[in-house]
C-alpha cells in the first residue's frame, strides 16, 4: 500500500509549481507521479492522419516527483504526512499524522 493513490487531493512543496494544488491522474512505478494541471510541458507533436491526430504543439502534464507532493488535509487546510493503522476489524488505512483522521473511508 502507497502513501499516495491515485484521486488523492495534493499539494506541490517543491519545485516551479510550489503551493498548487491538484488531483493525482497516475502513479508511475519509479516513484513519481502525473498530477493533473502540473508541471506542464509543451510536446511537439507529429501529426497521424492514419490515427486522426493533427500536429502542432500540445501541452502535457509530465511526472513529478512523489517527494515534492503532499496529501491535502482539507481540515487542516494545507499539505500533511500519511501514516498507517489497522482498524479494529483488521483493514489497514491511512490516515493524517497531524490529527489522526482516516483519509480512506
Amino acid at each position: 500500500m502507497h502513501k499516495i493513490h491515485r484521486g488523492d487531493d495534493v499539494i506541490v512543496i517543491a519545485g516551479k509549481d510550489k503551493g498548487r494544488r491538484g488531483t493525482v491522474l497516475k502513479v508511475l512505478n519509479d516513484k513519481r507521479v502525473v498530477v493533473e494541471s502540473i508541471n506542464i510541458a509543451k510536446k511537439h507533436q507529429k501529426p497521424n492522419p492514419n490515427a486522426g491526430v493533427a500536429g502542432g504543439i500540445v501541452e502535457r502534464e509530465m511526472p513529478i516527483d512523489i517527494s515534492n507532493v503532499m496529501v491535502f488535509n482539507p481540515t487542516a487546510n494545507k499539505g500533511d504526512r500519511i501514516g498507517f493503522k489497522v482498524l479494529k476489524d483488521n483493514k489497514k488505512v491511512r490516515f493524517f499524522k497531524s490529527n489522526g483522521e482516516v483519509v480512506d473511508v
